[in-house]
């Protein structure tokens, strides 16, 4: 029988994906002001001193968490895109929907974001991916309404109304017992698309 290691060492990339991940579990817990280095480590299992190996501060942590978390949920909504089919309309309404139901309307993430929101203001890391996350979102929904109408004359406010929309269904069913369904927010904002581009 071979003695086991006092300790395993992690591949690099993975030790910092533990740490994100940590991160957001944190964020979602306890809320923004729950965040230390003592408490991401505790919950992903290390040494205090690890964070500012992968992270050049808390802020800088909690940036590239915020930033973890959007590529997450653009992978959701491409991959809800890419499940719809080639049909324009079809692309487009499969991107609003998959705001309405998990791994994007959770509990666990409205706790992430509330967290991440209540930073912008005082953390300019913070905000600047904000901006990013919510550009990257706004991209996209802009992209597919293109496609769906070309001849649309201003997609940039048409992508904010349906995003305002989209914000408001997401929070109620996130924060749970809304008072409509996944599929009644989705229908929801099928009309609200045909209203707009009408």
């Amino acid at each position: 029988m071979s003695a086991q290691p006092a300790f395993t060492r992690a591949d690099p990339d993975a030790r910092r994906q533990s740490l994100i991940e940590a991160t957001a579990r944190v964020l979602a817990a306890r809320g923004a002001a729950g965040v230390s280095v003592r408490t991401i480590c505790a919950e992903a299992g290390v040494s205090s001193g690890l964070l500012r190996h992968y992270f050049a501060s808390l802020s800088d942590a909690m940036a590239e968490t915020y930033r973890w978390t959007g590529s997450e949920i653009d992978a959701a909504l491409e991959a809800a895109v890419a499940a719809a089919g080639p049909d324009p309309r079809a692309r487009l309404i499969a991107y609003l929907a998959a705001n309405f139901r998990p791994p994007i309307a959770t509990p666990e993430l409205l706790a992430t974001y509330v967290a991440f929101w209540s930073l912008t203001r005082s953390d300019p890391a913070v905000a600047t991916v904000r901006a990013e996350v919510y550009g990257s979102f706004r991209q996209g929904l802009e992209g597919l309404l293109r496609a769906y109408r070309p001849d649309l004359a201003d997609v940039r406010v048409t992508a904010v109304a349906l995003t305002a929309l989209i914000d408001g269904l997401w929070l109620e069913l996130s924060l749970g017992q809304a008072p409509f369904s996944a599929e009644e927010a989705e229908a929801l904002a099928a009309q609200w698309l045909d209203a707009l581009t009408g």
